[in-house]
């Protein structure tokens, strides 16, 4: 009768166990699908910024215009719906790098840097680049969390019965993050960086007779670093022509997610 006894509290132990920790599994997936609520939300709204963007560097620098049909074509693609974490990765990446060589087009013409609607348009652009970072670390170390419940034993039988599979993180992948070097001299801008980069062009109301073009972002007046989590603000050049420093952006968090 004890042995009856024992095996029935074993049985009523299992079912606990079995109850909460699929109620762990089911509570970590759902803070998942919270997070990715918060990073779509962010990505909405510089969907709806850049537009407005556009339309402002258009009135000033008419002539470049395929760099302004660029990033309409990848912000049209990273609107489409049903994209997984992972597919909208790569899609914002793309757009990333197309909002860097717009940005980097500004350069170009001193007129549209000291319009008060791009800069403040830009630093909405940047406060929104921000967040999607930070949400993205909170995002990601929710998935962390659920992938790692998944995976381990003994909760992963809990897990396949219940039909909870791993999450996907979202993260722009490394090729993404890189763009070519833009370096502005004194006479005007220059064409740096890794082989591919374009060097000048002489379209007109470009300063020097010269516009940007696609190519590497470094150097100290990079205004944007694409397709990173992190943007980078500097001070450019000030009145006397004298080129500034690179000043990192106070507003990113760069401490682990916590658990």
């Amino acid at each position: 009768m004890i042995v009856v006894w024992i095996i029935l509290g074993l049985i009523v132990l299992l079912a606990f166990w079995g109850v909460a920790t699929y109620n762990g599994l089911i509570g970590s997936r759902n803070k998942v699908e919270e997070g990715w609520r918060q990073i779509d939300v962010e990505l909405k709204r510089r969907h709806d910024l850049i537009p407005n963007l556009v339309e402002t560097v258009k009135g000033y620098a008419q002539h470049e215009r395929g760099t302004l049909e660029e990033v309409m074509r990848a912000r049209s693609v990273a609107m489409s719906g049903g994209q997984t974490p992972a597919q909208a990765a790569q899609t914002e990446g793309a757009l990333s790098q197309a909002l860097g060589r717009l940005i980097a087009v500004a350069e170009a013409y001193p007129d549209l840097k000291a319009n008060q609607n791009f800069l403040a348009l830009q630093q909405e652009l940047s406060s929104t680049e921000d967040r999607i970072a930070s949400s993205r670390r909170y995002y990601n170390a929710l998935v962390r969390d659920l992938n790692t419940k998944v995976e381990s034993v003994p909760s992963n039988f809990v897990a396949n019965m219940a039909g909870i599979k791993r999450a996907e993180y979202f993260e722009t992948p490394a090729s993404e993050a890189v763009a070519p070097n833009v370096n502005f001299g004194a006479g005007g801008i220059e064409g740096g960086g890794p082989a591919g980069a374009v060097g000048p062009s002489t379209q007109p109301g470009a300063v020097g007779g010269a516009s940007t073009q696609p190519g590497s972002l470094s150097g100290p007046d990079v205004p944007w670093r694409a397709g990173g989590d992190d943007p980078l603000v500097t001070s450019g050049h000030d009145d006397a022509g004298q080129q500034g420093q690179p000043q990192p952006n106070p507003n990113v968090d760069r401490t682990p997610p916590n658990d």
